[in-house]
């Protein structure tokens, strides 16, 4: 199952703009310990005129969705299938975006089918700041408003996440972040290296507390590690 379920933006909040090459951010962001489905977070896309940092619903709409509750389950998309599925393959061509993060949450599967999903909390070891891969669409309702939204993309699992979950999300190297957004990148072979699973030994991991399991929680409680 692919699965990146909630995430963390928190720290250097306000670098936003000169981390990411955009300018100034006219948002109000706050910190977020919890970020769910159905939240509006930053996200950086790139056109003609430049880079652009714009405020989006976390769960993929399609174009062409009758219902938007459809963007719930299409919060991530996988690597291994998004060149061949009609619905994917226009995006990851032309409508990539980077996704700010600073660490993400995971759900280690219990030995039992009963047992307890134990939380952890997950970041790279060497970036404060960092960019998930993802994609990004226009969806518009009745009334004819244009709601924004995206999806994370998710690889295979590198050494440090393979017994906490057989997916992980793909965690951009800042070398690779202008490739990923470049406009003139537009074919699978030019695309599909940068998916990939982030370096061993370069996640910290840290079991955390239930409380992450519901979307009311949102404080800097949540990323603490569990004690020993």
């Amino acid at each position: 199952m692919a699965m990146c379920g909630r995430y963390t933006l928190y720290k250097k909040i306000d670098e936003l703009a000169e981390r990411f090459n955009v300018t100034k951010v006219g948002y109000d962001i706050n910190a977020n310990f919890n970020v769910a489905p159905g939240q509006i977070m930053p996200v950086i896309i790139q056109d003609e005129t430049g880079r652009h940092l714009e405020m989006m619903q976390w769960g993929l709409i399609p174009a062409w969705a009758k219902d938007p509750s459809i963007g719930y389950r299409l919060i991530n998309a996988r690597d291994d299938g998004i060149f061949d599925k009609p619905m994917w393959r226009n995006l990851i061509l032309h409508k990539r975006a980077l996704i700010p993060a600073d660490g993400f949450y995971e759900w280690q599967k219990p030995a039992t089918p009963k047992g307890h999903k134990q939380p952890f909390y997950i970041h790279p070891k060497q970036l404060d700041l960092f960019a998930f891969a993802g994609v990004w669409e226009v969806w518009q309702d009745a009334g004819g408003l244009d709601w924004r939204t995206y999806s994370i993309i998710t690889t295979g699992p590198n050494q440090e996440m393979k017994p906490i979950h057989n997916r992980m999300p793909v965690i951009l190297h800042p070398a690779d972040e202008a490739a990923w957004l470049e406009l003139t990148k537009d074919a699978k072979e030019q695309i599909a290296p940068l998916l990939k699973p982030y370096n061993d030994n370069g996640l910290a991991l840290a079991k955390v507390s239930d409380a992450v399991n519901s979307t009311r929680n949102n404080n800097e409680q949540l990323i603490y590690a569990l004690a020993a």
